[in-house]
């Protein structure tokens, strides 16, 4: 198929739909295998100039870059060579890019090398077909597992550099963000901003959402205000052994990802903390009830389903599910007058759902099958409670009927 197009480049536009996405899919592996061949010429290069600091700056010039990415990539090229061989291996056959690789070794820098072997077997199977973020969320996940307490202590390094930073650009405009501070309170804190922007945002109100986010943010402050105060929810997923320290499994922060045991435990013994008991099924982990239990609650309760689903059903998104619409889907095999299964959605993927050629239906086992208009299925599997068992993508060709 490439040759074809490179000898003739109207081939394309005689492609279907499909053909088109293939096309898409085939010279993003031969663009990963490149970065491989790419990533093993930098190591020798910088094994040659002896890893000292001159050989990023080389790199820089060759490839047109800045020293600051170069430097990140020669990194990268020598902790996949020496301590991630699996990843690079994932890259050779064209399931993993360089940008996905490098959240993997970012992720695992901190780790010692027969700890970081532990995670490169463990992602091995993990990796493949996910997003960067996805990918990101996995290797920190499996980071955290095989160190516990080294995570521990990264964590805590991390909130001891916390800072307030002030960029100023050229444009006339400035960047006002806190770096490292606690998940928790930033999740919360960013809730609350969300929460009082779409209360601003009213039929007459021309400014955006972003435009409301930024605006409120500025007004709480400088003035205390932008909005009611109010109590803002963040969704913490822990089991119970760790919430007793049995063991020392990450917990995870729907929207965010994995965070430390320690972390966790130190969020839920909060003054205003609420915890809610969530039964689930022992074989998969899904979530099938929610406390209180002093009535029985209703399967479709928008509270159950958030907590159920834990973020957006899209595959391979990531907003918090507080912060996702709940909408009627199709079930597997009915028509799509009668949708009535309770799924949460971001806005963003609401609207897409409506859009022409794209269907949504739910599987009795409660998976979300997305299909694009040229023809691939995307798959999401429910999310599951336990730890270790995390949220699966899958992708395949629409069966032609």
């Amino acid at each position: 198929m490439l040759r074809a197009i490179r000898t003739d480049p109207e081939t394309l536009q005689r492609m279907q739909d499909e053909q088109v996405v293939d096309l898409i899919r085939i010279t993003d592996a031969e663009i990963s295998k490149l970065q491989a061949l790419q990533l093993r010429a930098i190591a020798d290069l910088s094994v040659r100039r002896r890893r000292a600091p001159g050989a990023a700056s080389e790199v820089a010039l060759a490839l047109s870059i800045t020293e600051h990415r170069a430097g990140a990539i020669v990194s990268a090229a020598n902790a996949l060579i020496a301590r991630l061989p699996r990843m690079l291996n994932l890259m050779d056959d064209g399931r993993l890019d360089l940008y996905r690789a490098m959240k993997v070794t970012d992720a695992t820098s901190w780790l010692s090398r027969d700890h970081v072997r532990l995670v490169d077997a463990m992602l091995e199977d993990r990796v493949p077909g996910r997003n960067a973020t996805q990918v990101r969320r996995a290797a920190a996940y499996a980071a955290a597992k095989a160190d516990p307490e080294g995570a521990a202590q990264r964590t805590e390094r991390s909130l001891v550099e916390r800072r307030l930073t002030l960029h100023h650009q050229d444009t006339g405009v400035t960047g006002l963000s806190i770096n490292n501070a606690p998940t928790e309170k930033a999740t919360a804190a960013y809730a609350r901003i969300v929460r009082a922007a779409r209360a601003l945002k009213t039929p007459d109100e021309a400014r955006t959402l972003d435009q409301l986010r930024a605006d409120v943010a500025m007004d709480l402050l400088l003035s205390g205000t932008g909005g009611p105060s109010e109590r803002t929810e963040v969704f913490l997923h822990v089991d119970l052994a760790t919430y007793l320290g049995v063991n020392d499994f990450p917990a995870a922060l729907a929207g965010r990802g994995p965070v430390a045991a320690s972390v966790a435990r130190r969020i839920i013994s909060g003054s205003d903390t609420t915890l809610r008991r969530v039964l689930t099924d022992p074989r998969s982990g899904r979530a099938i009830e929610l406390s209180p239990a002093r009535y029985p609650l209703d399967p479709a309760h928008d509270e159950f389903i958030r907590v159920r689903d834990r973020e957006c059903r899209q595959p391979g998104c990531t907003r918090p599910a507080q912060n996702c619409g709940i909408e009627a889907t199709r079930a597997q095999g009915e028509a799509k007058e009668s949708a009535d299964q309770p799924v949460t959605y971001c806005s963003r993927h609401r609207r897409l759902k409506s859009q022409p050629g794209w269907d949504y239906e739910v599987t009795p086992d409660g998976t979300v099958n997305v299909a694009t208009p040229a023809g691939r299925v995307h798959s999401t599997t429910p999310p599951s409670m336990h730890s270790g068992r995390r949220r699966a993508n899958r992708s395949r060709k629409k069966p032609r009927l």
